[in-house]
């Protein structure tokens, strides 16, 4: 099956700034794919080749199969991108604006149900008559998404979505989002909210500096953080002195009798921790683990581990 994206040799400088760096990856169709990196990594730059907004220095990148450079009809037919900033024209209604992007794509009336099936789904029908202008800004977050989609795209490009939206909002959009990729749409997401992307996307891939640090199935990109968090709540708030300096020096943090030691899931084991913490009569009430997240893989690729 032909990949739902690929990125072949990618690179784009600006003067003496590398934004990308020689990038090779690619994305299966029916994926939920996450894209992060931090500020400046050269995200957005990517999307926007993606899209056709702008030009590669070198390399190219596939859109199901087209060219987005050569073949730029096919390919920006196949892609809905729903952008960062909130863009609009305040002089038509919500209807009118979505009728309206469905023409740019050569749609006609036959279209207009699709249309109504994306007002429905947005909660956007009792706006529907609304002048643009006039709507919130989560009405408007809402109507770039359904803009996006008015041609049925393959691929939807998700650019921090949810960014400075209400809860029960957010939680509209994911479900809708979910959706979207049940019925086999790719969903390309980028995002600084990682709880996101650890919970709905199935592979990841990290940019840092213009450059692909990884990209893997979620799973296999978790497991690559090599420790755990053991939470000690100690009983009668001893002296952190007294502990053991083996186990002193794990300590991440501590505050009002609760300590967290990173343990190396392999060379760590927590018995001989619990027998060592006996012994020095530290005695404590509750203890959790807790296994690595996104967050902490993140850091650890993007060398913030000890910001």
């Amino acid at each position: 099956m032909t990949p739902a994206v690929t990125v072949t040799g990618l690179s784009k400088t600006y003067g003496s700034i590398k934004a990308l760096d020689n990038v090779d990856f690619s994305i299966d169709q029916g994926s939920f794919f996450g894209l992060l990196g931090p500020n400046g990594a050269g995200k957005s730059t990517l999307i926007n080749i993606m899209a056709g907004l702008t030009r590669a220095t070198a390399g190219n990148i596939n859109v199901m199969g087209y060219d987005v450079r050569v073949n730029w009809r096919e390919s920006r037919m196949t892609i809905g991108v729903v952008p960062q900033e909130l863009a609009y024209d305040p002089f038509f209604t919500v209807r009118e604006m979505l009728r309206l992007q469905s023409g740019y794509f050569g749609f006609n009336s036959s279209n207009y149900e699709w249309i109504e099936e994306i007002l429905e789904h947005l909660d956007l029908n009792d706006k529907a008559k609304e002048n643009i202008g006039n709507l919130s800004g989560g009405m408007k977050r809402r109507l770039l998404i359904a803009q996006a989609l008015v041609h049925r795209p393959k691929v939807v490009v998700l650019d921090e979505p949810t960014a400075g939206v209400d809860v029960e909002l957010r939680r509209i959009l994911w479900k809708y989002f979910r959706s979207l990729n049940k019925k086999g749409h790719t969903i390309i997401l980028t995002t600084h909210y990682l709880e996101e992307a650890e919970t709905n996307c199935d592979r990841i891939g990290i940019l840092h500096h213009g450059k692909l640090k990884a990209i893997e199935e979620k799973n296999i990109l978790l497991n690559r953080y090599p420790y755990r968090i053991l939470n000690l709540r100690l009983k009668d708030n001893p002296d952190i002195s007294k502990i053991p300096e083996k186990i002193r020096e794990k300590i991440i943090s501590a505050e009002n009798g609760d300590i967290n030691l990173k343990l190396h899931k392999e060379k760590d084991k927590i018995g001989p921790i619990m027998d060592e913490l006996r012994n020095a009569d530290i005695g404590f009430i509750d203890l959790q683990t807790k296994e690595p997240g996104l967050e902490e893989v993140f850091m650890v690729l993007t060398g913030r581990e000890n910001d």
